[in-house]
């Protein structure tokens, strides 16, 4: 006796789709150039394969069971993915990278990478693109340790593999901010660290996962409160549970309405340089899914938007 991976074939989905079609299995027949006990007889493999009844025998219309109904819907789907996996098949060989994983830091707008992201598929590609949320160290560790394929954010590094390649993305200024309500909000310029450190910091956590990560103007001895991306201290910064360093261009929104204040501080502003970053050697090697991304990197304005365009999120 055959079983369901035997008879569940394409060819056999699609018989059963026309017979839907049809509404009868001779009209099923002549469309399909056999004769009803040929039809009839492959519709009986199934069932007894399955051990289920597919159409109701008690009518002269091809009426499906509860069970043949089923069945139907899910052969239409199977047969959607069947076509749809030929199809990638068919682009892959082209040069068309089956998944491509961009590790994004925190500081990045995600809007402009959902813009890019939005005219990349677009294309129709048979590639799938998966985002990975990343924090100082951790995001250019996704990408040497394999786990990306390209890396937007990163600090530059000369202790970089050779296989790794990387282009300046723009400086980003962080201020020193707090809330309006917050105990150094009034308190006289430049803040000290003596005085910052007697009061929390809001810090996020670095995603590497081998050593101890990175740190940035955190005071020995200080309350911290960690989080786990740049919108998460932005948000309880906002609420005052804590002061620290933001982006500008994140900031911005809020210090022009008055939701955060920023504090002069005796180390005064820190302006960061970023990276891009991708791993493989000479251009014609690459696979199109990348070309096509550092195509767009290339545009100033595009690096531009990712720093700098942040929407707000906080109400």
């Amino acid at each position: 006796m055959q079983n369901a991976r035997d008879v569940l074939t394409p060819e056999a989905l699609s018989m059963l789709q026309s017979i839907a079609a049809a509404g009868s299995f001779a009209a099923a027949a002549r469309a399909m150039g056999m004769v009803p006990s040929a039809l009839t007889y492959r519709v009986r493999q199934i069932e007894d394969a399955l051990d289920v009844l597919l159409y109701d025998r008690s009518s002269r219309q091809a009426v499906l069971t509860e069970a043949g109904a089923e069945l139907l819907r899910e052969g239409a789907r199977l047969l959607h993915d069947v076509e749809a996996v030929a199809n990638r098949v068919k682009r892959v060989a082209t040069g068309w990278e089956p998944q491509f994983t961009i590790a994004v830091d925190t500081v990045v707008s995600k809007s402009t990478v959902m813009e890019l992201c939005d005219a990349f598929f677009a294309q129709s590609p048979p590639t799938r693109i998966r985002l990975r949320d990343e924090t100082l160290a951790g995001t250019l560790e996704a990408l040497t340790s394999g786990l990306a394929d390209l890396a937007i954010g990163v600090k530059p590094d000369a202790n970089n593999p050779a296989d790794v390649h990387s282009k300046p993305l723009g400086d980003t200024t962080f201020v020193y901010a707090v809330a309006p309500h917050h105990p150094l909000a009034n308190a006289p310029e430049p803040l000290s660290d003596a005085l910052i450190q007697q009061h929390r910091a809001v810090a996020v956590a670095d995603s590497v996962q081998r050593g101890p990560g990175l740190t940035f103007g955190l005071l020995s001895g200080q309350d911290v409160f960690t989080v786990g991306s740049m919108l998460a201290k932005l948000d309880a910064q906002l609420r005052g549970l804590g002061g620290g360093n933001l982006p500008r261009c994140m900031a911005d929104p809020y210090i022009e309405t008055g939701r955060l204040v920023v504090k002069k501080t005796e180390r005064g502003q820190r302006l960061v340089s970023l990276h891009y970053a991708w791993r493989g050697g000479k251009a014609a090697n690459h696979g199109r899914a990348l070309q096509w991304w550092l195509q767009q990197l290339e545009s100033p304005t595009t690096r531009a938007a990712l720093l700098e365009k942040h929407r707000g999120n906080f109400y």
